[in-house]
């Protein structure tokens, strides 16, 4: 089956991967994980779980945007968090909340939440990746 590939404005490009692929037919969308970075590849929230999770929310939200799908097109979330335990949920739930706020809604979804040793690079504290089904 044909897969459309795109690399949206607002969102770092790579050699290695592209951000949203849209399976015709289907109609199903797979977002690539996504992470605290601004467009130009820039870091955000050094350290901050929370401001690191909005953003990598955010860029979800422009992904899914780009294939023509919101949130309320997800049919499955994936979360990796570096070091996770149980006292990382209040800052993940605030950057969760901060992306409620700013955009009007938010992904509640079938989820997984993996605790992670390491992501690809060293800053990184979350990674969201997702996939969403359109009509």
């Amino acid at each position: 089956m044909p897969v459309e590939l795109i690399n949206p404005e607002g969102l770092p490009t790579s050699d290695a991967y592209v951000q949203v692929g849209v399976a015709t037919g289907s109609r199903t969308v797979y977002v690539s994980g996504q992470v605290a970075r601004t467009a130009d590849g820039q870091p955000v929230g050094g350290g901050d779980l929370a401001a690191q999770v909005e953003q990598a929310y955010l860029n979800l939200h422009t992904a899914l945007s780009a294939a023509g799908a919101g949130f309320d097109d997800l049919a499955k979330v994936n979360v990796y968090v570096v070091g996770w335990d149980a006292s990382s949920l209040p800052a993940l739930m605030e950057g969760a909340g901060r992306v409620a706020a700013r955009l009007g809604s938010f992904p509640i979804r079938p989820m997984t939440l993996v605790g992670v040793v390491a992501l690809t690079e060293p800053d990184l504290l979350v990674e969201v990746e997702a996939v969403a089904v359109l009509p």
